[in-house]
This record gives structure tokens, C-alpha cells and sequence, in this order.
């Protein structure tokens, strides 16, 4: 469940930013920005709060190149499922959730990562602390 949960917040911060339905920060602020620019940054900041906490643990956790090797197994699960014609890539609505979904699912790997290290090997990862 935790992890369902982390992902998910993941989706969320990530579709919340870019969809194509007319429900994302994107479109809305493009359209509203001359009269609601207040509102335009804060929503903005917040969206960017969501983003620094989830890549900087993601960093931390996984770094870039873990990162880049998630990424890269949702991107061959995905071509083992086109190859064997389990999914369709034709239609550009669901290229976009797709890669959104992919998305999330890096960031909440990477939200993850340490407590399931911790789990399954029973070291913690701790933080540089000033002695």
C-alpha cells in the first residue's frame, strides 16, 4: 500500500501539471494568466515544491543513472508488450497517459527505493550529518 500510495501522489503531481483534459496547470494558467498571475505563481510553487521533494529523494535514493535504468525497464516492458501485440501505440491520447504513467512510476520507485532496500537487506540509508 505505501508504495500504491507514493506512486500515485507521483500521478497526480505529474497530471496535475500536464493532461490533455482542460484540468492542468499548464492550460489553465496559459489561459487565465493576464487576471489570476497571484494564483498562477502559487499554484506554480507548489507544483515545484511536489517536484524538488519527489527528485530529490529520487536522487538520493536511485540517483541519475538508477533513474535512467527505471525508465529504461518501463520503456522495455512497454516494446515487449507492442512487439507481442498486447498494446497499440497508435493513438496519441494514450501515448500521453502512458507517458505519464512511466513517469510516475520512476519517481515512485525512486520514493521507495530505500525503504525496500531497508526491508530487504536491513541497512538504512542515512543522511550526511555535521558531527
Amino acid at each position: 500500500m505505501g508504495f500504491f500510495l507514493r506512486w500515485l501522489f507521483a500521478f497526480i503531481l505529474l497530471a496535475a501539471t500536464f493532461n490533455l483534459t482542460q484540468w492542468n496547470y499548464v492550460r489553465w494558467s496559459l489561459a487565465h494568466e493576464a487576471e489570476q498571475l497571484p494564483m498562477t505563481i502559487l499554484l506554480g510553487l507548489v507544483l515545484l515544491v511536489g517536484y524538488v521533494i519527489y527528485l530529490r529523494a529520487t536522487l538520493r535514493s536511485i540517483g541519475a543513472f538508477g533513474m535512467a535504468l527505471v525508465l529504461a525497464l518501463v520503456g522495455a516492458s512497454l516494446w515487449v508488450l507492442f512487439d507481442y501485440g498486447v498494446l497499440r501505440l497508435g493513438n496519441r491520447d494514450f501515448n500521453v497517459w502512458l507517458g505519464l504513467i512511466a513517469l510516475s512510476l520512476v519517481l515512485g520507485i525512486g520514493l521507495s527505493w530505500s525503504i525496500l532496500r531497508r526491508k530487504l537487506s536491513g541497512q538504512a540509508d542515512v543522511d550526511d550529518v555535521d558531527a
